[in-house]
């Protein structure tokens, strides 16, 4: 209704002065792979956007799940008819940072249109994996997240534990006693291998890889398969044989498992808050990822999940200058800080996040104070940085694949690690051979 009185406006004014012509608003095509609340979220911010000037319009249009939105992208950017803003998630940063051509730098693009931008007054842990070794922000971060543990206090309870675990055994232990009564499943989590390999590595301060996990060059080697990790599945297979323990795939589908109520302890994104907060009919919390206490240093820091928006190559001077608004709007404090208090991902300035504190907000809510206490825990080293390997995409289903032989009792942890490890090297060295010349 908005943009029809617009429209009717211009046209009375048309009417009135003959020889003033009326303004076209510059549409900027946003695709996302926002679902259910955050979908809402993502609406309410272009609306929002939209209403708050009358030059452009930001239309946003949902592509599937981040990985269908990244091959959209792809494919449309090949076509010759890429959206002016794309939404990538974390593990797609260095497919699009050798996309040569493809994308226009974030830092250049608010550069360029005279746009106040500091890379200064975003977190740390948060620009760092979307920008280069000088500090340079490839993209705009938009959905940021980490992984935690939830818990449901009230199968916690009837099962007779005390306290959500912290470390693994307490993790393993519960897991058992859980299953006493709740048949199905005693612990269980989304995104297997960004838990189990990229979080726990992070966490442990231990390298998923060669050259600071990819972060320092593309010629990085992959060398997750020792005892610790080792340890970690052999413990989860084990599990699994009588489902204290149960698989719920690669990506975040078994989410509700946790909401239903069917398994009690859930790792999975911080994200998860909304989903939890409109379903769960019980009480529950979220707690920090378990850490092995034999491990030195541990735990060290988490790293970050989510995604970015990524502006794309070839568009028009009017697109650019909208898209470089948008994320100045974006920006805005206020705008962060509820942004993080209604969908559950970070508040991405330093700002925010001290407004957010300052307010009381955490001691009513503290489950989402979680994920930044564990990114902020220690700071980060080479190992807890983040990671950026090309091909991540497929190279996480061969990981979940060598996982899965492992939960079906196909092949013993450390030979699915050590297949992981091998096949993951192949892919790196063939992405190499593609993106480097």
């Amino acid at each position: 209704m908005k943009h029809r009185l617009l429209g009717l406006t211009a046209g009375i004014a048309l009417a009135a002065a003959p020889l003033a012509p009326a303004m076209a608003v510059t549409e900027i095509q946003w695709w996302h792979a926002m679902t259910g609340p955050n979908n809402d979220v993502v609406v309410k911010l272009a609306n929002d956007f939209n209403a708050s000037q009358s030059d452009y319009k930001i239309v946003p249009t949902f592509k599937g799940s981040y990985a269908d939105t990244l091959n959209a992208g792809i494919a449309a950017f090949r076509a010759g008819n890429a959206p002016g803003i794309m939404q990538v998630f974390e593990v797609g940063t260095a497919t699009m940072m050798a996309a040569k051509g493809a994308v226009k730098p974030v830092f250049q693009l608010m550069k360029e249109q005279g746009e106040k931008f500091d890379p200064q007054s975003y977190l740390p842990a948060i620009t760092g994996y979307y920008s280069t070794s000088k500090g340079e922000m490839l993209s705009f971060p938009f959905n940021s997240s980490s992984m935690v543990l939830w818990v449901n206090l009230d199968a916690l309870k009837k099962a007779g534990i005390d306290a959500p675990p912290k470390t693994w055994p307490e993790i393993f232990d519960a897991a058992k006693k859980l299953h006493a009564t709740n048949p199905t499943c005693g612990f269980s989590s989304g995104w297997i291998t960004w838990a189990m390999i990229e979080q726990f590595s992070a966490w442990h301060n231990v390298p998923i890889a060669t050259k600071a996990n990819g972060l320092d060059g593309f010629d990085t080697v992959l060398d997750f398969n020792t005892p610790l990790e080792t340890k970690l599945l052999e413990n989860l297979v084990e599990l699994q044989k009588d489902k204290s323990f149960d698989y719920s795939g690669r990506t975040n589908t078994g989410e509700g498992r946790f909401s239903s109520g069917e398994c009690p302890l859930f790792m999975t994104s911080s994200a998860f808050y909304p989903s939890v907060k409109a379903n769960a009919k019980f009480a529950y919390t979220a707690v920090p990822m378990p850490y092995f206490p034999d491990v030195k240093g541990a735990p060290q820091n988490s790293i970050i999940g989510g995604a970015s928006l990524w502006v794309m190559a070839g568009k028009s001077p009017e697109e650019y200058k909208g898209i470089a608004k948008f994320f100045t709007f974006l920006s805005d404090t206020d705008r962060q800080v509820n942004l993080h208090e209604v969908s559950g991902y970070l508040p991405i300035t330093k700002a925010a996040y001290e407004k957010t504190k300052a307010s009381g907000f955490y001691d009513k809510n503290p489950i989402l104070e979680v994920p930044l206490k564990e990114l902020t825990n220690k700071q980060p080293t080479e190992n807890s940085r983040g990671l950026r390997f090309g091909g991540m995409v497929q190279m996480r289903d061969v990981w979940a694949e060598e996982i899965e032989a492992a939960l079906a009792g196909k092949k013993s942890a450390k030979e699915a690690l050590d297949t992981a490890v091998s096949r993951g090297n192949q892919m790196l060295r063939q992405f190499e051979r593609t993106a480097v010349k």
